[in-house]
């Protein structure tokens, strides 16, 4: 996302509930490793945008190592400058840019996050190899991103429901979104390829999914 317009739309729009959710599902992964303040562990947030993920995750483990990857220049300069302008903002968090497929993808990290980007990209296959690229025996993988809608009347039955209120880009870009979205038996299929056998899909509320667990089954310490 490079349009100065649709960026700042997106930066100023109040997603802090389901960001809410966000950190708390990556608190119940990690479980007893997730308590404390983070020493020793090290998350990704694999299309982390403005940041607003990315800052609950540094707020939440502030000795934790957090790292958020995203293509975008214009989001990029958005969460740096919020970094700069938060006294309270871990020495430990840094924003990198990164365009996927990448080389430059360095892992294993304890968790690999990503909320909403998977349906940004042409082919899946590009995100789940970024996600192995990040991932080793002890990773854990939560990834959160809008389903599809089974018709173009529950679409815009979505985009009614929760953008009634917010700007006309955001309602189109969100109409975007949907059509663009993968089905849950779509993402089962993606993770079978990938070799990723130990994530559950599971369909939350009305319009998302959630794909979670370890890299690799069984090896978690």
């Amino acid at each position: 996302m490079q349009d100065v317009l649709q960026t700042e739309a997106y930066a100023a729009a109040d997603f802090s509930s389901s960001d809410r959710a966000v950190l708390g599902r990556v608190e119940a992964l990690l479980g007893d490793r997730g308590q404390g303040d983070g020493g020793g562990l090290s998350f990704v947030d694999l299309g982390c945008g403005p940041g607003n993920i990315t800052f609950l995750l540094a707020r939440r483990w502030p000795e934790a190592s957090v790292l958020g990857l995203d293509g975008s220049d214009a989001m990029l300069r958005i969460a740096e400058r919020r970094r700069r302008a938060d006294p309270a903002a871990s020495r430990h968090l840094r924003f990198l840019q990164r365009r996927l497929p990448s080389p430059q993808l360095e892992g294993p990290c304890s968790a690999v996050i990503s909320n909403s980007l998977l349906h940004h990209l042409h082919d899946p296959r590009v995100f789940w190899r970024s996600v192995r690229q990040l991932s080793g025996p002890a990773t854990h993988v939560y990834v959160r991103d809008l389903r599809r809608p089974a018709s173009q009347g529950e679409l815009q039955d979505l985009v009614r429901r929760h953008t009634d209120s917010a700007p006309e880009v955001l309602r189109r870009d969100y109409a975007h979104s949907l059509r663009a979205a993968f089905t849950r038996s779509e993402v089962l299929t993606q993770l079978e390829a990938a070799g990723f056998d130990g994530l559950q899909v599971l369909e939350v509320d009305d319009r998302y999914l959630e794909i979670q667990g370890p890299s690799q089954p069984g090896r978690l310490a």
